[in-house]
Formats: C-alpha cells, sequence, structure tokens
C-alpha cells in the first residue's frame, strides 16, 4: 500500500474537518485515526475522482451464469462453481458454446447503474475460471469462441464513455483453466507435470496489458486470486507497476501483491497497491491511514444463482452505502447478470430504488469526508463537506430512526450554525437550539424518509468538535479489580465523572487519574469547558464476572500436546462431530494446520487442555478459513463458524488459574485454510498464539 501520512493532531479542540468516521455502534469506545493523504501529489491527482464517486457497480459474469449455480442437488454453488462442484476442466468448456447471451445491452446496464447514482463500474474480464469476456489474442478461450461472438468489454468501454461512467476490471490472477498455473485443485486428477508459472505469468501480463491498451482510459485495475503461494510480491510489484506504465492515471487495488491480510481489507505498508478491499463486511472504523473500499454482494452470491433469494433491502443498502461514506470509504455493490445477459429482476429493483434515494440525497455522499464525531446521540451516520468558496462546511446528518418528536440532537459541536434543512425540502429552515453543549434542530414528526432522512447543517468555517470522553480499560469485564482511566482528548478540557447511578454535573468529581474498581457498576463521564459541558455524556458498564474453576487434573495426568482428529466430508457449516468418525487421529503440539497444500473437504477437532497463570479475564482470538470454534470448559467461547475467508473473531471469558478443558473445532471447503489460536490477560497486551507449554492431553489419550 502507498505510504499515507496523518495529517491530524486528535488533541485539539478545534477539530478539522477530515477526522474519524464514527463506528458502527454510535455508543461505542473505539477510536479511529484521521483520514489519510497521498504520499505525493500526482497519487493525490489520481485517486481524486475514484474518493468523490463514492459508489460503484460490481459485475460478476462469465460461464458460471449458465449452470446459474446448480450442480447435481446442490442449488449453493455460484461464481466458484467450477471448484466447488469438482468440474473437470474439459466438463467445464463445455459451457462455451452455451454462452450465447442475446438479450446484453451494454448501454442498458450502464443506464442502470448511472441511475442508480453509481459513478464507476467494476466486470469481471476474467474470473477464477480462466474464461476471457474480451477478444484476448493470446487465448482462445474468450467471448469470440462463443456463439456470442462479440466483445463485451469493448461495448461496455463504449457505452460508458457515451453516458460519463467510468469503466474498470477485475481480473483474476488465479486461473484454474491455464495449463502452466499452479497448484492445481485438491480435488483435480489434471497433472502438474510440466506446468511452468512463469510462463502464465507471462501470459497474466499480456492479458493486463490487451486490457490496458485496447479499450480506452480504465479507471481501475481490480485484482483478486492473489493468495495462493505461487503469486509473490516479486510478481506483485511488477505488475503494478505494468498497469502505471500502461496507464499513469489507473488506479490498482491492494490485491495485485501479497499485502492483504484476509478479508479484512487490511494491508502491509511494503506492498503494492492504492486502496484496500474489505470483502462482504464494513470495518467498524473504516481503515484508518488507507483508502478503501468495501465489495458487496445483494444476495449470497457474486455470480448469478437463481435459487438465491437471500436479498438485502433497499433500506439496508443505503444504510451500508451511508455507513461507508462515513468512514471514508467506497461501496462497490455487485450485480450478477443471468447467462441471457439480463440483470435479475431484484437487482434491478434495487438499482432504481437507491436511484430515487440518491436523486435527492447523492450530494451527503459524493465528494464528502468522513464524520468529524466520534459518536452520535442518534442512530445514524454523518458525512462532511467544505465549500472552498465560502470556507463554511455542511454536516450531512444522517438520521436512520426519526425521532418520534422530531428532534434531532447533536452533541459536541463548538461551531457556529448558519442553516439546518431537511434535503428533501432544502427551501425551510428548521429551528436550533443548543442548551449545555447540546444541539437541537427541530423537524418534522413524520419521517422525511424511511430509507434514511437527511438534515444538511450548515456550519462556520471547518467543524469545532469537542470529542466526548472516552472510559478506557482493558475489558468490559473484571474477575477481582479493574483499573479504569478516562481520556478528555486535550489538556484543556475537564471531566467529571460518576460511579453512583446519576448523571455527571458541575458538582461532580473531577477526573484526576486512573482508578481502580472492584464490583459491578456504570462509569459515567461527561466534557466540561470553562465550567460548561460541552458534549454529551459516555458511558460505559462493567460487569464482575466469577471465574470457571480449574480442572482437577495435575501435570502427573498430562502430556504434552493436543489429540486431533481429522475427517473428510463436504459442510458449509462445522458438523457434529459426535456424529462422525475420524479418519485419522494424532498428537499435535499446537493448534494449527499441516504444511503444503491447503487442505479441502476436511474438518479437525483439537481436544485437550488449556493453561491459565492466574484468576483473570482472558481475551481469545481465533483466526479460521473456513469456520472454526473455541470451546473451554463446555462453553462456546468464541463463535467463527460458516464459510468464508481468512477472518479473526474476538471474546473473552473468566478463568482460574490452572488447567481448562479446550476443543477447537475447524472446517474448510475449498481455497485456502487458515487455523490460528491467540490468547493474552485483557488490558496486558494483544493476545499472543497459544504455546506448546500452554496444551496439554490425558495421558489416557
Amino acid at each position: 500500500m502507498k505510504t499515507t501520512v496523518n495529517t491530524l493532531t486528535g488533541m485539539a479542540l478545534a477539530t478539522a474537518l477530515f477526522l474519524p468516521a464514527c463506528t458502527s455502534d454510535p455508543t461505542s469506545d473505539s477510536t479511529q485515526e484521521g483520514t489519510a493523504v497521498a504520499d505525493n501529489a500526482d497519487d493525490d491527482a489520481r485517486m481524486d475522482w475514484w474518493r468523490d464517486a463514492r459508489f460503484g457497480l460490481f459485475i460478476h459474469w462469465g460461464l458460471y451464469a449458465i449452470p446459474a449455480g446448480e450442480w447435481g442437488n446442490d442449488t449453493h454453488h455460484g461464481e466458484w462453481i467450477m471448484n466447488t462442484a469438482h468440474i473437470p476442466v474439459e466438463q467445464y468448456e463445455q459451457f462455451v458454446p452455451q454462452f450465447n447471451p442475446v438479450n446484453f445491452d451494454a448501454d442498458e446496464w450502464v443506464r442502470m447503474a448511472k441511475d442508480a447514482g453509481m459513478k464507476y463500474i467494476v466486470i469481471t474480464s476474467k474470473h477464477h475460471d480462466g474464461f476471457a469476456l474480451f477478444d484476448s489474442a493470446v487465448s482462445d478461450y474468450d467471448v469470440m469462441a462463443t456463439p456470442f461472438q462479440r466483445d463485451i468489454l469493448k461495448e461496455l468501454a463504449e457505452a460508458c464513455e457515451r453516458q460519463g461512467m467510468t469503466f474498470c476490471f477485475y481480473h483474476s490472477i488465479m486461473d484454474w483453466h491455464h495449463p502452466d498455473y499452479i497448484p492445481r485443485r485438491g480435488w483435480e486428477d489434471r497433472s502438474a507435470d510440466g506446468a511452468d508459472f512463469n510462463r502464465y505469468v507471462t501470459y497474466l501480463r499480456s492479458q493486463v496489458s490487451e486490457l490496458l491498451t485496447n479499450y480506452g482510459p480504465i479507471g481501475v485495475m481490480w485484482f483478486d486470486g492473489e493468495w495462493e503461494n505461487t503469486w509473490t510480491h516479486e510478481y506483485g510489484q511488477p505488475l503494478y507497476d505494468l498497469c502505471l506504465q500502461l496507464q499513469p492515471d489507473v488506479i490498482v487495488n491492494d490485491r495485485v501483491d501479497k499485502g492483504r491480510q484476509g478479508h479484512s481489507g487490511i494491508v502491509a505498508d511494503e506492498a503494492a497497491g492504492d486502496f484496500g478491499t474489505p470483502e462482504q463486511h464494513i470495518p467498524p472504523t473504516g481503515l484508518p491511514g488507507v483508502d478503501w473500499e468495501t465489495c458487496m454482494t445483494m444476495n449470497g452470491n457474486w455470480g448469478y444463482n437463481k435459487n438465491d433469494n437471500n436479498w438485502k433491502s433497499t433500506k439496508d443498502l443505503v444504510r451500508k452505502l451511508v455507513d461507508i461514506a462515513s468512514k471514508n470509504g467506497n461501496f462497490l455493490l455487485n450485480v450478477g447478470p443471468k447467462a441471457d445477459g439480463t440483470f435479475p429482476q431484484p437487482s434491478i429493483d434495487r438499482l432504481r430504488e437507491v436511484g430515487q434515494w440518491m436523486h435527492v440525497y447523492g450530494d451527503a455522499i459524493y465528494g464528502t469526508a468522513a464524520s468529524p464525531f466520534e459518536t452520535l446521540p442518534f442512530n445514524g451516520r454523518c458525512t462532511a463537506k467544505y465549500n472552498e468558496k465560502t470556507g463554511d462546511t455542511t454536516l450531512y446528518l444522517h438520521v436512520f430512526s426519526w425521532p418520534i418528536n422530531g428532534i434531532v440532537k447533536l452533541e459536541g459541536l463548538g461551531s457556529r450554525v448558519k442553516s439546518a434543512r431537511l434535503m428533501n425540502d432544502p427551501d425551510t429552515d428548521l429551528p436550533v437550539t443548543k442548551t449545555d453543549g447540546t444541539l437541537e434542530i427541530h423537524g418534522p414528526n413524520v419521517t422525511p424518509n424511511q430509507l434514511c432522512s437527511v438534515v444538511a447543517l450548515e456550519i462556520d468555517g471547518q467543524p469545532i468538535i469537542y470529542q466526548a470522553p472516552k472510559i478506557v480499560a482493558g475489558s468490559d469485564f473484571l474477575v477481582d479489580t479493574l483499573t479504569v482511566s478516562i481520556d478528555a482528548g486535550s489538556d484543556s478540557l475537564q471531566v467529571r465523572y460518576t460511579l453512583d447511578d446519576s448523571e455527571p454535573t458541575r458538582k461532580s468529581p473531577v477526573y484526576n487519574g486512573p482508578f481502580t474498581i472492584d464490583q459491578s457498576m456504570m462509569v459515567r463521564a461527561r466534557t466540561f469547558h470553562k465550567g460548561k459541558p460541552v458534549t454529551g455524556v459516555t458511558r460505559r458498564q462493567f460487569t464482575q464476572v466469577q471465574a470457571l474453576q480449574a480442572a482437577l487434573v495435575d501435570a502427573q495426568q498430562l502430556t504434552p500436546g493436543l489429540l486431533c482428529s481429522v475427517y473428510k466430508g463436504d459442510w458449509n457449516s462445522l458438523p457434529n462431530f459426535e456424529s462422525l468418525e475420524p479418519v485419522e487421529q494424532a498428537t499435535t503440539p499446537i493448534i494449527t494446520l499441516p504444511p503444503g497444500p491447503a487442505i479441502e473437504y476436511e474438518a479437525r477437532r483439537f481436544e485437550g487442555f488449556i493453561h491459565v497463570e492466574a484468576d483473570d479475564v482472558y481475551q481469545f482470538a481465533l483466526n479460521s478459513d473456513d469456520g472454526s470454534r473455541l470451546i473451554i470448559d463446555g462453553r462456546i467461547v468464541v463463535n467463527n463458524d460458516g464459510l468464508h475467508g481468512p477472518a479473526v473473531k474476538y471474546d473473552v471469558i473468566g478463568l482460574a488459574a490452572g488447567w481448562h478443558e479446550v476443543a477447537v473445532e475447524f472446517f474448510n471447503k475449498g481455497g485456502g485454510a487458515v487455523l490460528s489460536l491467540h490468547m493474552g490477560r485483557v488490558g496486558e497486551s494483544d493476545p499472543k498464539p497459544v504455546t506448546e507449554k500452554q496444551l496439554a492431553m490425558l495421558k489416557s489419550h
């Protein structure tokens, strides 16, 4: 990822415009750093249009649209059907003469995206199955080998140019069809003898060169499939460089290289790429320090699945767009077209309905910056836009749940308010009052918009924000005692707090340093400036828990390692292990997977004991691809189940000193496989990998 710098100082009373986004939970105490700024003017100019656009259309289309998610009795496949249904290359190639999307209309596709308020389109030039939607001079496995025999990408590029839409490509690094791509799938009979990965890379670079030479200006090269061990930084950086050599203004995502950490979108600084790509989720506080874009499906699949009716509502999609914009991100929303070249009707309906909202409220999304507020007193989000001509700022308050009395409250704003208006009624000023640091905007009692109502609040200059105090502790739980501190955000501010269920006032105790609690209680804190309250009240509940008692075992009963049972099968979630017979059992020193090719269609259960040093609250972090679960003393502590890429789940539990029964359950369907467990005492440090010394099993095993 390009080196970025934080241009903000978070301790200042007068907070600059580009400040932290609101968290997913408006009552959360989590924080976020300032917005990233690219390391040079050229990068800034190259990224400007993309940062302003905020909203784009993702299109996954290819041969996989023909089976439409079905293979045999299984109806849960998508664009990965070649892999998930174990279809040999020769059999999958039989879809080529069936691909004839006679109803494809490039102008209609672009018009639907444009009417939805989208500013760019990213389409699969080639997905993992290796089939290209364009006329490639280096391959016969492309659209020109089908009955359709029209260059789909050429027609879309021309339609985008006519309608003022930025055209972009998704191109897969992984290729299950090409004879030189390795590794092979674990289920394939096709030999890898004679395969030359460097020869494949030459082919890949040739197709990328075609895409960046024959289709006019391209906004984004969106790579994917880089996670297998054959692709390295030594391939990724030159591919990134090739893209900019061919089109100096093109933007390239992080998946061109090896800097991505699973689907989280977090990227390594030394890796190539211009923006992070969290997949199917919105980071709670955005991705501080980098540009980022969440890509997401409308239902459960990227490619067309005729049986997938799990559609997100229009309200959900609009609010996801708002949430992402409030955190300085972009939203790339996917459509999987049908084999005949048309969009599924539910996708068409949602694009139209999102577009109706964007027609009225688009100014609250395009070209906006992240919220300057860390928390909001209403259910919603905030975006901000600075007017260079007037020197003023408009704060767009996106209200998800309109208050019954019509009063929208805002806390911590120190700037002078010039006006407040509903975006759907811009000619009517709303009355504004301010009491004890709380701004009240008096709107109608009737909800202005059922999807998301927006108040445009114009203020003098850049916003002055009095940040609410942060109540800081290692956990929300304690066994014996817990140290609590409160951060005012500035030495010029004073914090008063209470521990007796009352609200902080001028007469409440002044916070002068960390204190210790030894029982369940609610801590409340409020910021004061020159004796007056300038923020709302921050609250944090602490709960005393009983530590689970250690097992009645001693060192003489235990031997190092865990019992690992291996099972074979095809699952979409963790199986019922009690009903299965293992195909293999062995002792393993730690919780991990064997080296070598990724295991597929396999489940594992690790059983034994884990040791903790003292009575305390412990945090566990379970990372897996696909699903996993951590069980301690018969209780599910971390549930990371389901089909997904590498993902980490955290949770805490109170444990007494000694040995505790532990089980880690894991399964992987296909693709990459990851499993690791970290732990640590809450409040001391980040969880660290569980070591051999912390694990043991009964000698009887």
